[in-house]
């Protein structure tokens, strides 16, 4: 697969993998990507997960066409990009390592070598002549690891965005929703926390002239930027991508699960533009997370559970906090049989988050739905309504 005329996808798909980084889901397998630019000099962008090493290799080998390595670019230090690069070195034995100051730092940790007599440590700004390709660093820290670069060829105008842009998916699977879904569970599982750092990314990228984007996970981008330069905007600014409501809940004899959807009913017969409904307990957690910053309403529906609250809820909660939950509005569903304290639990849970409208009115429910509940619930609906 082509990018250019002079650079060619030596990338890898993963259908073996169930969980991503240990707890992602990857129904639609993962890919890793990497790069490799025909030029005087070649560089090789990138490697891939330790278990693909000869697929790997042999994609090289074929691109090559007899050629030599003079590079290999090392954008990310996460192992499913790192996991090879000794063995690259050992095999091009020519060939100089391009990183990071903190890159290097973290090959001695996970490999044991820092290639002192064989490295170029590149900073922000500083550039690398291949021939006709000259490529521009940019680096990016905390995006989302410390030692990250992204590296622009000016020729092709194409932009090596290390993980950002990236999504779950093998490049040889359909994805039936599109890029948006994948990469934004992605982006909001793993990136999510930085997105003060992806923003001075964004700035520095602004100066350049992108016609590609090719990210470490997913599709190689070359159509509509805009759409995806401005959804990427959007996450890392924290703002709402889609009007509408996310109502979570958990449940232990289904009658909190009641006033979830009776409150889905109310709000959509009042003409709520979305409303999303979410077991805690059956959908995927980090879909869940997705999904709370995706919309600018988030109701939170639990049962007091030993004092505390179901710990489904309480692992979600916990999600949202590490990643800097906040400019959207939240509101409370209770359920407690004999001592209701779920709603205090939660907002004391999310008092630390910035920039958080909490609704007034709060559903306190003894047991079952009755009618006082009921018409908190109509209250409710009624006050977040007034967002829209």
């Amino acid at each position: 697969m082509k990018v250019s005329n002079d650079i060619i996808y030596v990338g890898v798909n993963d259908h073996d993998i169930d969980l991503f980084e240990g707890q992602y889901e990857v129904p639609l397998g993962m890919a890793y990507n990497s790069y490799l630019i025909k030029d005087d000099k070649v560089a090789v962008m990138d490697s891939v997960d330790v278990n693909f090493k000869d697929e790997w290799l042999s994609n090289i080998e074929n691109a090559l066409e007899g050629a030599t390595p003079a590079y290999l670019v090392v954008q990310h230090m996460e192992p499913d990009h790192s996991a090879n690069i000794k063995t690259f070195m050992d095999k091009y034995s020519d060939a100089t390592v391009v990183a990071s100051q903190n890159a290097f730092k973290m090959l001695k940790n996970f490999y044991g070598e820092e290639y002192e007599d064989r490295r170029l440590i590149v900073n922000d700004g500083d550039t690398l002549s291949l021939g006709r390709h000259e490529l521009s660093f940019v680096t990016a820290p905390m995006v989302h690891w410390p030692e990250v670069i992204m590296t622009y060829d000016k020729t092709d105008k194409v932009l090596f965005s290390a993980d950002a842009f990236g999504k779950f998916g093998a490049n040889d699977v359909v994805d039936p929703e599109g890029w948006a879904c994948e990469a934004r569970r992605y982006y909001f599982g793993i990136v999510g926390k930085y997105g003060v750092q992806v923003q001075n990314v964004l700035k520095k990228l602004a100066d350049f002239d992108i016609e590609t984007i090719c990210s470490l996970h997913g599709p190689i981008i070359n159509d509509n930027l805009e759409y995806y330069i401005d959804t990427y905007n959007t996450w890392s600014s924290y703002g709402v991508e889609t009007k509408g409501v996310c109502i979570v809940y958990t449940s232990v004899y289904g009658h909190t699960k009641e006033a979830a959807f009776k409150l889905e009913e109310l709000l959509k017969a009042k003409g709520c533009p979305r409303v999303v409904v979410v077991d805690l307990a059956r959908e995927d957690m980090f879909e869940t997370v997705e999904d709370a910053f995706r919309h600018d309403t988030l109701i939170l529906a639990t049962t007091t559970y030993n004092g505390d609250i179901f710990p489904f809820m309480s692992t979600f909660i916990n999600h949202l906090l590490e990643r800097g939950y906040k400019k959207r509005t939240i509101g409370f569903i209770e359920n407690g049989s004999w001592a209701p304290t779920a709603a205090r639990v939660m907002r004391k849970m999310m008092d630390e988050l910035k920039d958080i409208d909490f609704l007034e009115n709060t559903v306190t429910i003894t047991s079952a739905l009755n009618d006082a509940s009921r018409e908190q619930l109509e209250n409710l609906a009624t006050e977040i309504m007034k967002n829209y």
